[in-house]
């Protein structure tokens, strides 16, 4: 059995120093500008998570408080 995780993790770890020199299309868009609307929307979109886990934690919350007041 170790020596099966040993493989995968070794075989993972192959995989993502040979990812690593495969940055093209990161250059590419870098050069063109386009990384800042990627980030963007990726940061946008990250905000909107946030945002509604927070409102649904206070909702939540609230239903809680009423529930345990009526009992």
């Amino acid at each position: 059995m170790n020596k099966i995780v040993s493989l995968i993790l070794l075989l993972f770890i192959s995989i993502s120093t040979h990812a690593q020199n495969e940055i093209e299309m990161a250059d590419t868009m870098r050069s063109n500008g386009k990384i800042y609307t990627v980030v963007a929307v990726c940061l946008t979109i990250l905000f909107g998570l946030f945002f509604y886990v927070f409102t649904l934690d206070k909702k939540i919350s609230r239903l809680e408080k009423e529930n345990n007041t009526k009992l």
